[in-house]
């Protein structure tokens, strides 16, 4: 090709092109797409759902019946008081309510008594639940026990505050917060935008490793392209991928009233994140030459990065969802540049690396 070429006849923009079109015939690639514009482009009515099982008390759960019995179960009576779906029916007979709890006309069975302290004098309310086992309603049965049993021992707590020998550390104030918006922005959209860029190193090492397994890698270098060109257009058309679903996402989620803060620096991010993960992708599909082991690699790598990701002083998750929410710090923006950072050196040191490396031999 001449040098005065336009840039959209670069070979490696011509690569680019190619891998993004052929995805189109990757049954796998589209499937996963499709899923992931499903879940953005109804993410209002998935968020429901998908909230029930992230923070099941979140969940409606109509009325629990609870059997009560013991000597404490005036304690137990006051603190189900404060809960709307929970009603309480004492019993004197403990037998009674264990035919009450077997026969399912009560929810669970709880019996609250005294008993001796073991770290000092007087005396503690020691409570017994049964809850039945084997259904979703279970879990939701053991929630509202958990929110009586905790009114419960904040109640003790304060009605025997004067026999402290100190003031206890006084507690935050109570802020009420929604869980569907601690699932959406902490759980849905980290999810959303990170997928895009796993997607991406995984279709990098299938596009490098199926040239090479099926000889047409010497057939583009007869172009002429070199090895390092193509492996620039493999890394670069994979690379913006990611980013430009990500922004299809958030303007999915926009439409859905999902507000999306700080696109820009997030659509950086994933970007780097993006170039990060493919220049992984790249560098095993050119040094093992096999789609197999070079994908096993690619997973255990990727999962071992972002699982040693906690070591970091912010989680990249939590980075997207500080700024998603406006929120962000200077660890964030930290975590942007150096991931950033890390992926331009990571990807430099990939070209030396693909430049050494001896074309025909494949």
């Amino acid at each position: 090709m001449p040098d005065d070429r336009p840039w959209y006849r670069d070979p490696r923009i011509v690569v680019a092109r190619r891998d993004v079109r052929s995805l189109s015939r990757e049954k796998t690639i589209v499937l996963a797409l499709l899923i992931q514009l499903f879940v953005a482009g109804f993410s209002s009515f998935l968020v429901v759902g998908l909230t029930s099982l992230y923070d099941p008390g979140s969940v409606s759960t109509g009325e629990v019946e609870m059997a009560v019995t013991g000597d404490a179960q005036d304690e137990l009576e006051e603190a189900a008081a404060e809960h709307d779906s929970v009603e309480i029916q004492a019993y004197n007979n403990s037998r009674d309510a264990q035919r009450a709890f077997e026969e399912r006309r009560v929810d669970a069975l709880l019996n609250a008594s005294y008993v001796e302290s073991s770290a000092g004098p007087g005396e503690k309310i020691s409570v017994t639940a049964r809850i039945p086992e084997g259904s979703i309603r279970s879990t939701l049965i053991v929630v509202n026990v958990r929110r009586v049993l905790e009114t419960l021992e904040r109640q003790e707590r304060f009605d025997r505050a004067g026999s402290l020998d100190e003031d206890p550390v006084p507690l935050p104030p109570q802020v009420p917060a929604s869980p569907y918006f601690g699932f959406t922005y902490t759980v849905l959209i980290p999810l959303l935008l990170f997928l895009p860029a796993f997607i991406s190193g995984s279709v990098a090492v299938d596009t490098i490793t199926e040239e090479m397994e099926r000889g047409t890698l010497e057939l583009l270098r007869v172009a002429p392209v070199s090895l390092l060109d193509i492996v620039d257009g493999k890394a670069l058309g994979m690379a913006l991928l990611a980013p430009a679903q990500s922004l299809l996402w958030i303007l999915l989620l926009s439409v859905n009233g999902i507000r999306v803060a700080n696109v820009s620096v997030i659509l950086l991010f994933v970007t780097a994140v993006a170039a990060l993960v493919v220049t992984i992708g790249v560098v095993l599909g050119v040094a093992t030459g096999k789609r197999r082991p070079a994908q096993l690699l690619y997973s255990v790598l990727t999962l071992v990065a972002f699982g040693a990701a906690v070591v970091l002083p912010e989680h990249p998750a939590t980075t997207v969802a500080k700024l998603a929410v406006d929120s962000p710090t200077l660890s964030t923006y930290a975590t942007v540049f150096g991931t950033l950072a890390v992926a331009i050196l990571a990807y430099a040191a990939a070209r030396k690396y693909v430049g050494s490396v001896d074309a025909s031999a494949f």
